[in-house]
């Protein structure tokens, strides 16, 4: 499970607003998305649930050798029959991408970047079930299959309401989008970050945003 640049986007720009108590990372992958908003709101108590056993055995080896280790709670289990007992105002998950893409020989990253395992529809059905009134879902997705993500969002009565369009290079189109989710229809924000300018070097935003959690930028 490698750690991308635009799942540090994510956790770095997805919001955590000081009503937060309770934080939901489906998917979690090394721990990276709660490790960083553990970072960002320590007194936030985070249930951070992986599919994949050893996946999971690496997040709780990150994260107990974290400062945050008393925050984040690793559960190996499946979403779609994840039974907690509370709802969470914040919901963070960078799911798997591809829907019909050609698989490769292992299991373990087709599972992470395939919707095998996960679907969309099931996505949405563990946030519609797990996410408190009022709050929201923050979700990484390619342009295309974002697309896909939006229209199942409107079919259920949900909808974006804030949009960041990630562009890898200036000039260049956006690629990944993170976007915020809820219940209900709503007035859709969005902005664009350029990781990188013309030349190769960081955009001032993107070092910006990123600088607190890298050790040089």
């Amino acid at each position: 499970m490698k750690v991308s640049t635009d799942a540090c986007i994510q956790g770095a720009w997805t919001p955590i607003g000081a009503q937060v108590k309770n934080i939901l990372d489906i998917g979690a992958g090394t721990g990276l998305l709660s490790l960083m908003l553990a970072q960002r709101q320590p007194q936030a108590k985070i249930d951070a649930i992986e599919l994949d056993a050893a996946a999971a055995q690496q997040a709780a080896q990150n994260i107990a050798a974290s400062p945050w280790a008393d925050w984040v709670a690793v559960i190996t289990g499946d979403i779609r029959t994840f039974r907690p007992e509370k709802k969470y105002e914040l919901i963070i998950c960078n799911p798997p991408f591809f829907n019909s893409s050609l698989l490769g020989p292992a299991d373990d990253r087709n599972n992470a970047r395939h919707t095998i395992s996960l679907s969309y529809q099931d996505l949405f059905i563990a946030i519609q079930n797990h996410l408190q009134q009022g709050g929201l879902a923050s979700v990484l997705l390619p342009v295309t299959e974002h697309q896909q993500w939006e229209e199942l969002l409107r079919n259920n009565g949900w909808s974006v309401a804030y949009k960041l369009n990630v562009i890898p290079v200036a000039g260049r189109q956006p690629n990944r989008i993170v976007s915020l989710c809820c219940e209900g229809q709503g007035t859709l924000q969005q902005e664009d970050l350029v990781i990188r300018k013309q030349g190769n070097e960081y955009s001032d935003t993107f070092k910006e945003l990123l600088r607190p959690y890298y050790l040089d930028l």
